[in-house]
């Protein structure tokens, strides 16, 4: 009876592997008929909660319904933390990363990208007041400089540390902490994407970018390997191109700046 009970059990657990090997194969996302889109949901004007506090809504946000649209699919957004949403990615917590993902040669040895949807460049912001004269990364040593951790923002200011510049980091898990420490004068500079402090400087005259660095490029980072849904994600995106609704989401996010249409 024993060997018999054994018997059946390794049956089931054969039975398991199998059925997760046809899901694999045989499905496009994790979620039959649902994009699952991982996000770090408070980084605006990409990603970040409407009013009601709940929404989603951002260039990313919109973007990611228009590609689950254009698939046929349904979307759904799972709010996750910027230091562990790379993990959660490759261990299937969901399919894709829309969330202001820089494509960088490291990156792309790890994990698959879609084509570039948005430049981008790292910029200085300061308040307008600040006694300091800052037109260069070079003219922040010894000025406190806050930005978000493991971001390009971060590896950026890593380099400048190994390269000799002398500063005080400040590491938030927020790009929203940085700003209001800026606001409270508890930090001296921010270094934090162009299209972040663009969003910023909108909502407040109390801040100015004082430098901007070389051009960048985001994608839509997808688990290594995973080519079916890189294709499917792909051609989602040339149409939206093609058809004028990336175009639309820029116009709407970035108060009617087109910055898009470059990646064309």
């Amino acid at each position: 009876m024993k060997k018999l009970v054994f018997f059946v059990s390794i049956l089931a657990i054969i039975a398991v592997l199998f059925a997760g090997c046809a899901k694999e194969s045989g499905e496009l996302t994790i979620k039959k008929g649902v994009l699952m889109v991982g996000m770090e949901i408070g980084y605006p004007p990409m990603e970040y909660m409407a009013d009601d506090g709940v929404t989603p809504i951002g260039f990313d946000v919109s973007m990611g319904r228009a590609i689950a649209e254009k698939m046929g699919l349904q979307v759904q957004f799972v709010d996750t933390a910027w230091d562990g949403i790379f993990a959660a990615v490759n261990t299937r917590k969901f399919d894709c990363i829309m969330s202001s993902v820089t494509i960088t040669p490291e990156r792309q040895q790890n994990f698959n990208f879609s084509r570039p949807y948005i430049q981008n460049t790292l910029a200085i912001v300061m308040p307008k007041n600040s006694r300091y004269r800052v037109s260069s990364p070079q003219d922040l040593a010894g000025l406190g400089v806050a930005y978000q951790e493991a971001t390009t923002s971060d590896y950026y200011m890593r380099q400048l540390g190994q390269e000799g510049l002398r500063f005080t980091p400040y590491e938030y898990d927020k790009v929203m902490y940085c700003f209001n420490e800026l606001e409270l004068g508890r930090v001296d500079a921010i270094m934090t994407d162009l299209l972040v402090a663009y969003e910023y400087l909108a909502r407040s005259e109390k801040f100015e970018i004082v430098w901007q660095g070389g051009e960048e490029e985001f994608g839509i980072c997808i688990r290594k390997g995973n080519d079916a849904l890189t294709e499917a994600i792909n051609a989602a995106l040339e149409e939206l191109f093609e058809d004028g609704t990336m175009l639309r989401i820029s116009m709407e996010f970035f108060n009617g700046m087109d910055l898009v249409s470059a990646l064309k």
